[in-house]
């Protein structure tokens, strides 16, 4: 074990609008927050383009320039940040441990984890190309853009449902592309789905290609049960086949659901062990947006500050 041991009062895991909101409470309280920005700097919202729905900014901004914003913010009320990963943590407490992936080893009062979660993809080559050029896993945060066109989506379950819903409000013609002859999703939103005129259900389909060079003009796809390959023409493509919280190095210690979102107290960040906190996508399964995770990286940092207080070390 490393004999490179510090203390700190916060210790803040992720960079994200959570991480770093977080760090921006904690900092202004006096925490003196240290924050690991992870190997995704920035989170998800480091390979977004356009942002336009994000409040204060009314020309939109570009992804990775808000996180540079949000870091200077935090950065300008002292918060100590390292761009390194934390690979292992033990929260027997009360004082919380951490190792980093460049041999430190962090003794913490409070915890705050910020570590969000990663997009399912296809795997498709076409899609890491054309990713943000029509090619996206979040329809509330993308649809607007393709109001007016047609687009596809993959996947069967609750959130497909819900972005084929969404985006058929926006778009003339939605496209669902289904692997099985039917939804995983809930019968309520299976009945929704086909209430609405202008989603398509292509059942028994699998993506093979998508198709455009600058950006999205089509789809490839194949029933699997007759072989039968066709072309869609579409501008935007969605993958909703589900997201995975980035909490594996935390498994061990907190409570998570069966997806391995972090479960943390109705109406709080508080997890199941006393002084760790969770905010962002990393405990939220339903919202996933920049300024909810944003907001909740607000609350952990008032929950660590409340809990140092009573503690007598704040």
């Amino acid at each position: 074990m490393s004999n490179n041991v510090e203390h700190v009062k916060c210790l803040i895991i992720g960079s994200g609008p959570a991480g770093y909101t977080a760090a921006v409470y904690a900092a202004r309280a006096n925490l003196a927050p240290l924050l690991y920005t992870g190997k995704e700097i920035g989170g998800q919202l480091i390979t977004t383009t356009d942002v336009e729905n994000y409040p204060g900014y009314p020309d939109g901004v570009m992804g990775p320039q808000m996180m540079e914003d949000f870091r200077k913010q935090a950065e300008r009320f002292g918060t100590q940040i390292r761009y390194a990963l934390i690979e292992k943590v033990d929260f027997t407490g009360p004082v919380h441990k951490a190792w980093s992936e460049e041999g430190t080893e962090i003794h913490a009062d409070s915890v705050i984890i910020a570590t969000g979660a990663s997009a399912k993809w296809l795997g498709l080559e076409s899609e890491r190309k054309l990713a943000n050029r029509g090619v996206s896993a979040c329809a509330v945060c993308d649809g607007f853009f393709f109001r007016g066109m047609e687009v596809a989506i993959v996947g069967g379950g609750d959130t497909a449902a819900e972005e084929a819903l969404y985006l058929s409000k926006l778009c003339p013609k939605v496209h669902m592309l289904v692997r099985r002859d039917e939804l995983r999703a809930s019968k309520i939103m299976q009945e929704r789905v086909a209430k609405a005129e202008n989603i398509v259900m292509h059942w028994n389909t699998e993506t093979l290609e998508i198709l455009g060079e600058e950006e999205v003009e089509g789809v490839r796809i194949v029933n699997n049960k007759s072989g039968v390959e066709t072309i869609l023409s579409v501008k935007g493509f969605f993958v909703a086949i589900g997201h995975k919280p980035n909490t594996d190095v935390f498994k061990d210690w907190l409570n998570t659901d069966d997806v391995g979102y972090i479960k943390t107290h109705p109406g709080t960040t508080h997890t199941n062990i006393e002084g760790v906190f969770a905010s962002g996508d990393a405990q939220d399964r339903i919202y996933r947006q920049a300024v909810t995770a944003a907001g909740t990286g607000c609350m952990a940092a008032l929950d660590a500050e409340r809990y140092l207080t009573e503690k007598g070390i704040a």
